[in-house]
């Protein structure tokens, strides 16, 4: 059991009880101290903090027991039942920003916890966004979370939730949809496997089901210098490219190394 989204501090806080650090090291927890650190500062007191740490020992992803997880410098709020941001998708936010740094109407597709949209209009300022999701639950955590951009947050399968009126005047169509092979689902860490929903990690048999669906329409909505940004994996990427030139996008792929995050970009030809 580990957390991504922190790193082992090198002096122990003195404030953290070190029952929890010896709880969350136990529990194979790998950043046992610093994860022990938040808990703390979140709990309320002694008993909250002792039923965190329950949930945590017992697997539960830190994210979803304190309640928050950490992108791109934002606190996103979520919960049970919704998928948690991961920090490799900050690389999709910054290549979108990079390809159109203008933008002002921006779209988050299959939006979960709405972080990708909120990190974008975070950065942008001034912006139109959009989100939507077809879990219910998604669609409650993401309006807590672009509330404070103004964001709007439909309910509903991809395109067919969007307001008409966006046709081709979308700057930036973010679409983290799920991708990974229905066949590989079981070999995910229990964090994600047992606690968040199946529709946001099965991608179908190869995975690109919904990355199809979404580059067949994508060329509809964008608006002239628009972009689609996709986040795959690094051998789904030339099955990923030929969707998008079959949706008439015109594919470039990216890939950061560091965060294990592979992104296509695609413009309309």
């Amino acid at each position: 059991m580990s957390s991504a989204s922190v790193p082992e501090p090198s002096v122990p806080d003195p404030s953290v009880p070190e029952s929890v650090v010896a709880a969350l090291r136990a529990a194979g927890c790998v950043f046992a101290e610093e994860e022990a650190r938040l808990l703390t500062a979140t709990a309320s007191g002694p008993a909250e903090l002792a039923a965190m740490v329950d949930r945590r020992a017992a697997g539960e992803p830190l994210e979803l027991v304190l309640g928050w997880a950490e992108f791109r410098g934002l606190r996103i709020t979520v919960e049970p039942g919704v998928f948690v941001p991961r920090r490799r998708t900050e690389f999709l936010v910054e290549q979108a920003l990079a390809q159109v740094p203008g933008a002002h109407v921006v779209v988050d597709l299959c939006c979960g916890s709405g972080a990708v949209g909120a990190a974008l209009a975070a950065a942008l300022g001034r912006v139109e966004l959009h989100a939507a999701d077809m879990d219910p639950a998604a669609v409650r955590c993401a309006r807590r979370n672009v509330a404070p951009y103004g964001g709007r947050v439909h309910a509903g399968d991809l395109f067919q939730a969007l307001p008409a009126e966006l046709r081709g005047r979308v700057d930036i169509l973010a679409a983290n949809v799920p991708y990974v092979p229905s066949g590989e689902v079981p070999l995910l860490p229990a964090e994600a496997r047992d606690h968040e929903p199946l529709r946001a990690l099965d991608g179908g048999p190869d995975g690109l089901a919904l990355l199809r669906r979404v580059t067949a329409e994508a060329a509809h909505w964008l608006a002239p210098g628009g972009c689609l940004v996709v986040e795959t994996s690094e051998h789904q990427t030339p099955a990923a490219v030929e969707a998008f030139r079959r949706g008439g996008l015109t594919p470039r792929p990216v890939v950061c190394e560091e965060r294990y995050a592979q992104v296509v970009v695609g413009m309309v030809a």
